[in-house]
């Protein structure tokens, strides 16, 4: 586009060719992937058909096929947020391979076209059985088994089991092999290349897997079962998030873990001598939010495949001598995950703040210039995405801010002279998590029009150390809010955003920030969008949650009743009084993590302040929304919101009533 071309319009009036619907149906996320022989299979989310997640195969030729005919969705429920659904059986794909259906949380052993027939009994339960995080041993796979003991799934007992994979468990469940039950909560077993060890981790409420978990190893009887566990690494206030057997070195395992303050990788022998790898002020892993989630894979040698950094994440092949082989090619990319290997190969995800995600396929053996593509990234609107970038800022008492900014960027368009653009304020859920400086259409939807995203990595977010984490611990309503107002004020004292036009939004965690930052700020935040959020952490916490964050709060605001005045001191429905933006607010009516009650309390304290506001609540949806005319209302509300409150016209989006709550 030359530059005669480039109209002058307001922020925010820009038309863009990016649509709700384009930004909902995003890209396939890809993830779980593995090498099954010489072929590649990955499970990978489809918007576009209602959230469903397919098993996909791409055989050596480039040839990509589903692996399950459309109506099966490989998919676990394990601790609500998921985990590894499914297992290759062998090298050789006429092998086969297990995985958990989404609707009715059985596992299955298939093999590629044929129908799948269940190896797990009928659940039984009115909460319902969930399996994931699957180890092949002998006839058998061994697996963490979730029983839901109510319907809410608020109690729950865990065990490892083992599930024999000729199906006979299907009319005899007293065939399912109870292995272990260590601690209340637990990843699934891991046994060692001679088949003499298992090994998992393991902890109890109130702990969080990030507070501390415990690696447990138990010998392997001549019968198949495992005898007594011992603690072999961790403990309360260390956090082990994954551990490897070494694939040639009997009794050798590879711990990642926080004891220097970072994920660093030790090598453990069966004794517990630990030695450090590659000691880094840098992160080489993350939280452990789903069962079954690896950051690194060891190959041999004494050498692995692994990602680490601060804050973004890169490939690399560590060494035996402790050195890092850098493999992602230089610093366009600023995301890998989704690892696997064949000890000579990996296989990961890739993307940058430029560039969406891609499969690709590094050979470090290789002479070639550049990875094998497995599957593209979607190009797009490529044009369209905005230059962001990492900055730190500085609070109040000069502690450090990280948030990755999106300017407003469109190739089309330019601003009048003088006009300082609208931004609204992006708080990530979790809040234990982080998110990444990547290519994001949602985003793109947004800077795209002439709005500024300014993604904030508050103290608690996961990837800078896990002081920065800490630093949430028993502030939550507080640290959170308090680092969001210093990365907009710090955007606005450059001269980067327009102080009078700032929004914020978040779902989940990040719609508790965003709701308690409108009662917090009243004067900074003139319109917000919030997602699914948390709102009432007293009620939250007495009639609780799902199992897993049911003692949640406890880290975050502080143990009941000790802490009970600050319970009432941050929670955004006790100071809705406080708030006068007006808002949208988007509901999955089945939400099971954060139930619509609290939504409603909170919609009907707005009511009764005549605070102007919509209410999105969607039958279908639980908690992250999945369905992509969902997305599109949620996209669509918001921007309706945000022009509403910044002073300008929205091209072709409908207007959202902000006076009254109303349901699609």
């Amino acid at each position: 586009m030359t530059e005669t071309q480039v109209r002058t319009s307001p922020y925010g009036t820009w038309t863009s060719p990016i649509g709700a619907t384009a930004a909902a149906a995003g890209q396939k996320k890809v993830e779980w992937a593995a090498f099954v022989g010489e072929e590649v299979w990955w499970t990978e989310w489809r918007p576009s058909e209602s959230g469903r997640v397919a098993l996909v195969r791409r055989a050596p030729d480039g040839s990509v096929a589903d692996a399950l005919e459309p109506r099966w969705n490989v998919r676990t429920r394990v601790i609500e947020y998921g985990g590894r659904p499914w297992l290759p059986l062998g090298t050789d794909p006429a092998a086969g391979f297990v995985f958990t259906h989404w609707d009715d949380q059985r596992v299955y052993r298939a093999v590629p076209g044929g129908t799948p027939e269940p190896i797990s009994p009928e659940p039984g339960l009115p909460g319902g059985v969930h399996y994931g995080d699957f180890c092949l041993v002998g006839d058998e796979v061994w697996c963490l088994r979730e029983v839901a003991l109510t319907p809410d799934r608020a109690k729950v007992r865990r065990d490892l089991v083992a599930l024999p994979l000729n199906g006979s468990a299907v009319a005899d469940p007293d065939a399912v092999r109870v292995l272990a039950a260590s601690h209340h909560l637990m990843t699934g077993p891991k046994v060692s290349p001679d088949g003499r060890y298992a090994c998992w981790l393991g902890w109890d409420h109130p702990r969080m897997p990030w507070d501390g978990t415990e690696l447990m190893c138990a010998p392997i009887g001549p019968d198949g079962t495992p005898g007594p566990a011992r603690v072999l690494a961790g403990g309360p206030g260390v956090a082990v998030s994954q551990a490897e057997w070494a694939p040639d070195r009997p009794g050798v395992l590879y711990v990642l873990s926080d004891t220097t303050g970072w994920w660093n990788l030790h090598e453990l022998g069966l004794d517990g001598s630990a030695r450090p790898l590659c000691p880094r002020e840098e992160e080489f892993g993350d939280a452990l939010w789903r069962i079954g989630a690896q950051w690194f894979l060891p190959v041999g040698g004494g050498r692995m495949f692994v990602t680490h950094g601060v804050g973004a994440r890169r490939l690399a092949l560590l060494e035996a001598d402790g050195s890092l082989r850098e493999l992602d090619g230089g610093e366009d990319l600023t995301e890998w995950a989704a690892l696997a290997t064949d000890g000579r190969r990996v296989v990961a995800t890739a993307a940058g703040p430029r560039s969406s995600s891609a499969l690709l396929l590094l050979d470090p053996g290789s002479d070639a210039a550049a990875p094998e593509v497995l599957r593209g990234a979607d190009t797009a609107y490529a044009d369209h995405l905005p230059p962001g970038y990492h900055e730190v800022f500085r609070g109040p008492q000069g502690e450090e801010v990280h948030a990755y900014v999106y300017p407003p960027y469109n190739p089309g368009f330019t601003a009048p002279d003088g006009e300082l653009p609208p931004y609204v304020v992006q708080a990530h859920g979790g809040p234990t998590t982080r998110s990444q400086l990547v290519a994001d259409l949602s985003t793109a939807f947004f800077t795209s029009r002439g709005i500024g995203v300014v993604d904030v990595q508050y103290g608690g977010s996961t990837g800078f150390g896990q002081a920065y984490r800490e630093r949430l611990r028993e502030a939550w309503g507080v640290v959170d809010v308090r680092d969001c107002a210093t990365a907009i004020r710090g955007l606005a004292a450059q001269g980067k955003a327009d102080p009078d036009r700032i929004g914020i939004r978040g779902g989940s965690a990040g719609g508790w920030t965003a709701a308690a930052s409108l009662a917090a700020e009243p004067e900074l935040y003139r319109v917000a969008g919030i997602y699914f959020p948390l709102l009432d952490p007293e009620e939250w916490r007495e009639r609780g949650t799902h199992d897993f964050e049911s003692r949640y709060l406890e880290s975050l605001i502080g143990p009941w009743p000790r802490a009970a005045a600050r319970y009432a001191q941050v929670s955004p429905l006790r100071q809705a009084g406080r708030v006068r933006a007006p808002f949208v607010l988007m509901q999955g009516l089945e939400d099971t993590v954060c139930p619509p009650v609290q939504a409603e309390s909170f919609l009907e304290r707005m009511r009764e302040n005549g605070v102007p506001h919509a209410y999105l609540a969607f039958e279908g949806e639980q908690h992250g929304f999945r369905q992509a005319e969902t997305v599109v209302s949620c996209l669509h509300a918001e921007l309706s919101a945000y022009a509403q409150a910044f002073g300008f016209e929205a091209p072709g989006v409908p207007r959202t009533d902000l006076s009254v709550a109303r349901r699609p």
